[in-house]
């Protein structure tokens, strides 16, 4: 039996302060150094950190800017009703990185683009660019930044013991906590651009581990190991079976696996992974600004190609490090480890834990750490959006426009864009779960832009104007089954329908592609690979595990031999 003491101390709070006042200095002092080691475009250092970035930077950054709050609480929840298999999300991510350092990162870096929508005009044409504009910015203040405000005000309201309705000096707790987040990570994002970003979050990932592997490695102990975890949890109730309308299917004797049935509680079969998956990772982590524009900013061509896959090495811990706890959760309430205490709701195991299972100073590091994930994740949208209202709005029809103005214009859009994201946040409380909810959003806007990139990069007859119709298309039709999905007219599996709408993009574009066909474009040819085996022969590997090919084979290797043991 337990008896830690539930409450945070003063220390705790300390520790939390002490943090946010830091990650802001840091952004500050990062901004600072940018300005006085600037050799070049002052552009070119605000958003893309002058191309310096190393793979090692890389790597992190993609991780931090890719975990957020989201994944501590959400995929803990999600874990504390249906088990692993929504560490599918982690593990399948890379496969989709293998994908980005051996075909698109080459091309993104041998054309020198700033921004993704940048390549989309020079492969095809401006509204290619202007339609992926668009959409970027919306997933980048929308999916990206909003729900980490949203998920991190949550935290901070159940550590503080809050409830929903709770008001702080006459304001909703829940909405002056994302205000003040927000409004932190503006500061340091403007002052600091992409250099600040990649600071803060080395550093902010090193902490958000730190805390998971606490959590994480006190509570396996205290189960009793893995084989303890395994038979607690065949041999007992879940604790959310008398809860009043809970769809918890219990004792199926697969909570630990991977791969599930068309029957699992969870709504995720192996086959809806597989299909739908790649549909939305591919956008992800190969086609989306927030996201590969740290790929963008690489010193050369081999740190291009190592920063992506350093970072799929990294997403082997987050099933075991933010997805287990929810497991272990389960086991420890089911052995009475909390003198009969439970989380209120699934969506409350991750704080649960922290304030039930922590000693003093330890929970403020932890919530140090969530409150890392939420801000890194913020400041890499607000940068993203900065990089694409500069280049791909203002650049465009004013060509002449300096980089003194541009950066003057990123930092107004940095403003605007936290103000917009503290708006949008709120709306993720339409949904069941967080986590639920950023992935239907994605699996909406994701099958067109997958489609665009990959017939863009693979296929040399595809046209502009096939390329336009389906992105317009296939947005229309996304939002249509948005629509239907937020008034509960339909609700399918929606890794399947995103594999459906990609589908229809893909006959959409081949089928446009001979109904409009266009002469190729003489400056798009770096932007494509006349054959697929053509970036395995590139020269910028090195030797042994700095060989990008053979480090893409050992991840490869890892994560089938992991599926295998978790089948």
């Amino acid at each position: 039996m337990m008896h830690m003491n539930n409450r945070m101390d003063p220390l705790d709070w300390t520790i939390i302060v002490a943090y946010l006042v830091a990650v802001v200095g840091l952004g500050v002092v990062a901004g600072f150094w940018r300005r006085k080691n600037e050799r070049g475009g002052e552009g070119g250092h605000y958003f893309l950190a002058g191309n310096t970035l190393a793979w090692p930077v890389i790597g992190l950054a993609m991780f931090a800017a890719n975990i957020s709050t989201v994944h501590l609480v959400s995929l803990a929840e999600a874990a504390y009703k249906y088990g692993l298999v929504f560490g599918n999300f982690e593990w399948m991510a890379g496969f989709t990185l293998v994908l980005l350092s051996l075909f698109f990162a080459p091309l993104y870096l041998r054309s020198r683009v700033a921004t993704l929508p940048d390549f989309l005009e020079r492969r095809f044409n401006r509204g290619c660019r202007d339609v992926l504009s668009v959409v970027s910015l919306f997933s980048a203040i929308v999916i990206h930044m909003g729900v980490a405000l949203y998920t991190a005000a949550w935290v901070l309201r159940g550590i503080l013991g809050l409830t929903p309705n709770t008001k702080i000096f006459g304001v909703d707790a829940l909405m002056l906590f994302i205000v003040v987040l927000g409004l932190l990570t503006g500061i340091y994002t403007m002052l600091g651009g992409l250099l600040a970003v990649v600071w803060t979050e080395s550093v902010q990932t090193v902490l958000l581990l730190v805390g998971a592997v606490v959590i994480t490695v006190t509570g396996y102990i205290k189960i009793g190991g893995w084989a303890e975890l395994a038979h607690t949890l065949v041999s007992n109730p879940h604790p959310l079976a008398s809860v009043a309308g809970s769809q918890i299917t219990w004792g199926t004797g697969n909570f630990l696996n991977m791969a599930r049935s068309a029957k699992d509680a969870s709504g995720l079969p192996w086959y809806s992974i597989l299909l739908g998956y790649p549909v939305l990772g591919i956008w992800y982590w190969c086609c989306d600004q927030t996201i590969v524009q740290r790929v963008l900013a690489a010193k050369d061509e081999k740190n291009a190609r190592l920063g992506p896959l350093f970072c799929a090495a990294l997403k082997i811990l987050p099933v075991f490090l933010f997805v287990l706890p929810g497991v272990i959760c389960v086991a420890m309430v089911q052995k009475h480890f909390f003198n009969g205490a439970a989380p209120q709701t699934a969506a409350d195991t991750y704080t649960f834990m922290l304030t039930h299972l922590l000693p003093i100073g330890l929970k403020g590091l932890v919530a140090a750490a969530m409150l890392a994930a939420a801000m890194q994740t913020c400041s890499a949208a607000l940068n993203s959006s900065a990089t694409l209202v500069a280049y791909d709005l203002f650049k465009r029809y004013k060509p002449n426009l300096d980089d003194h103005q541009l950066v003057r214009i990123g930092k107004i859009t940095t403003v605007l864009g936290t103000l917009l994201a503290i708006v949008a946040s709120p709306l993720f409380g339409h949904y069941a779960t967080i986590f639920q909810g950023i992935n239907k959003l994605i699996s909406y806007v994701a099958p067109p832009i997958t489609t665009v990139f990959l017939l863009g990069v693979f296929w040399k007859r595809a046209s502009g104007k096939s390329a336009f119709i389906t992105l317009v298309a296939g947005i229309a039709l996304g939002c249509v089954a948005f629509y239907l999905d937020w008034n509960r007219i339909y609700r399918g599996d929606f890794m399947l329908i995103a594999f459906w709408l990609f589908a229809a993009c893909m006959v959409i574009m081949v089928a446009t592609t001979f109904l409009f066909p266009e002469p190729f474009k003489a400056e798009a040819g770096l932007l494509i690979w006349e054959n697929w085996r053509e970036p395995l022969r590139s020269s910028a590997g090195g030797r042994g595990l700095s060989d990008y090919r053979v480090m893409s084979a050992v991840i490869l290797l890892v994560f089938i031999g992991l599926y295998f043991v978790f089948r």
